[in-house]
């Protein structure tokens, strides 16, 4: 149980720093909101995007997928929505390094922004909080009348396999 906070605590720390990355520069002082989706696939453009096409749209479904994994305890789901945030922001340094030739991190020009830090601590909070995280727990099934046998001459008795059952009258 206590597993389950522990991951649960950092998933949603986690999620909530890749949501909140887009508001953040990401490069040269233009935010990560600025960024289209399309153009990740496309190449980088200087066109301005709309928050809903913007680099929030992947970050809000991995946030939305890591709730949904939480109700349901399933780790996988928090791992994928984890999988989802790196995976934008690798494909965004990707794109991005195409176009400019180059990365800098921080410095005077500007450089690589506080949101990609955040993006990429996010998702590594996500993978993370997946791996502390215990699961579902399965628990065997009660024992009920339909497993146990009751012999005429003795006690309830258990066959490791339903034909294994004796016939009646006989031990």
């Amino acid at each position: 149980m206590t597993r389950n906070i522990i991951g649960s605590i950092l998933a949603l720390v986690g999620a909530a720093a890749a949501v909140w990355s887009p508001f953040r520069v990401w490069y040269d002082g233009r935010h990560g909101r600025d960024y289209r989706v399309q153009d990740l696939f496309n190449g980088i453009t200087e066109t301005k995007a709309e928050l809903a096409a913007s680099l929030l749209l992947p970050f809000a479904v991995a946030a939305l997928l890591t709730l949904i994994g939480l109700a349901l305890h399933s780790r996988l789901l928090v791992a994928l929505s984890g999988v989802i945030v790196l995976g934008f922001t690798v494909l965004w340094m990707v794109r991005l390094g195409q176009e400019a030739g180059a990365l800098t991190v921080g410095g005077e020009g500007g450089g690589v922004g506080d949101g990609v830090a955040y993006a990429v601590g996010g998702g590594l909070l996500l993978l993370v909080a997946a791996v502390v995280m215990s699961g579902r727990v399965r628990s065997e099934p009660p024992e009920t009348e339909a497993h146990t046998h009751r012999r005429l001459d003795g006690p309830p008795t258990h066959p490791t396999h339903p034909g294994d059952q004796s016939p009646p009258g006989r031990p």
